[in-house]
């Protein structure tokens, strides 16, 4: 069947993430005229009878179907009959807990669609690695979310060192901090078998790679378990970890989930980076916009992430911006350009294509592709080994696998 321009997408994953970015970009898109149908797949349809109900006006496919389902009933494996629904140009949205990426992932490629998985990639570079030689194989798009290569303040950093204007990297700094909320409640199921370096602090390992295209060398990590222990959750209160890399450059990262509820923000972050002719540093939470309201108390607003607005072509519509809005749009963009690239072509001439075209954009490291994604799924998983023997450097051999030095 030839290309009519739209995709069909499917969600797996009802969570936080999936209803604050997600799925609202997806329904924008949706309006645009770039997708057809959309489906959702949850572990059980409490989790989309909410969506729903969030999503009053917006028509998608649940599974499982909140009319005819115990809404605690749990189908963990009921995306597999969604992707066997999808149909013809697919899109597959991997919105999951990390530690289920990786099953995911490939089998979504198996069955034929391109992907995009929120970061990391995965928590192993043996997964990863499994996850890079299939998608070669089969020509397939697997892009994953590092959403703060879209922000305009790294953005901004990347442009200026590439064109020479800081010098050469000396070292960095990097922090990103959220609530007890967040592994008490909102990752509650799972907070144990990540931790804030792996869910977080992993975006600014990327940022790194992503602004200097720098190899890590070796890590060292320490990581403490003081509160969240005490009020029902093994998870850790904090991480921290400095990366080496291959110029002799470090950058040092830390990481906690145990910032106060009444944070004016959920997330504080910010980077500083040292070059031998200029310096950076940016506050990604304070963007110097700020509410005091009867209902929210003070708010720190962002503007630049992911934020709704007005619509400038209709008087009730809303219209989602900001560069989580343009990260979660970025792989349907590409998948579009690859489905019309290829579209009348045969099935081996449509591989060959979409190789050459992904592999183009691999070397760029604009988006994080499987190969680009890996770093950051070696330094998380070098950052476990390291807190796990008592904060030993670990260093990465062939194909970045990480060991202890």
């Amino acid at each position: 069947m030839s290309f009519n321009g739209k995709l069909n997408v499917l969600c797996i994953g009802g969570g936080m993430i999936s209803e604050e970015v997600v799925l609202p970009t997806l329904f924008q898109q949706r309006r645009n005229g770039k997708i057809d149908k959309i489906a959702i797949s949850s572990l059980n349809s409490g989790i989309l009878k909410r969506l729903q109900e969030v999503f009053p006006n917006e028509d998608f496919v649940p599974y499982p179907d909140p009319a005819t389902t115990d809404p605690d009933a749990p189908f963990p494996d009921l995306y597999r009959q969604a992707l066997g629904d999808l149909g013809e140009h697919g899109l597959v949205y991997v919105c999951t807990p990390d530690h289920f990426h990786t099953r995911m992932v490939l089998e979504s490629i198996n069955a034929g669609y391109d992907v995009c998985c929120m970061k990391p990639l995965c928590l192993k570079v043996d997964e990863a690695w499994e996850i890079i030689e299939l998608a070669k194989a089969k020509g397939a798009y697997v892009f994953t979310e590092y959403h703060k290569r879209k922000d305009r303040a790294v953005r901004a950093l990347r442009y200026k060192f590439r064109r020479g204007e800081l010098g050469e990297p000396l070292y960095g700094h990097a922090w990103i901090e959220e609530p007890k909320y967040m592994p008490l409640k909102v990752f509650g199921a799972w907070a144990e078998k990540s931790s804030p370096f792996e869910y977080i602090g992993t975006h600014y390992a990327d940022v790194y790679y992503y602004v200097t295209n720098l190899l890590p060398k070796r890590v060292v990590a320490w990581g403490q378990k003081k509160f969240l222990p005490k009020h029902g959750s093994d998870a850790y209160d904090a991480n921290q970890a400095v990366v080496e890399w291959e110029d002799g450059s470090a950058f040092w990262i830390q990481t906690s989930w145990i910032r106060s509820d009444n944070n004016a923000a959920m997330t504080s972050q910010g980077m500083m980076f040292q070059g031998t002719k200029g310096e950076y540093k940016a506050d990604h939470k304070d963007r110097h916009l700020n509410f005091e309201t009867d209902d929210k108390g003070f708010e720190q607003f962002n503007p630049n992430f992911f934020k709704a607005y007005d619509s400038w072509d209709s008087e009730d519509g809303v219209e989602h911006v900001g560069y989580g809005y343009e990260s979660n749009s970025q792989p349907l963009e590409d998948v579009l350009k690859l489905k019309t690239a290829t579209d009348g072509m045969s099935p081996e001439e449509a591989v060959a294509k979409r190789q050459e075209m992904i592999a183009a954009w691999t070397e760029l490291n604009t988006r994080a592709l499987p190969e680009n994604a890996l770093i950051g799924v070696a330094i998380n998983e070098a950052v476990r080994i390291s807190v796990d023997n008592g904060s030993r450097f670990v260093e990465f051999g062939e194909g970045m696998q990480p060991r202890l030095a």
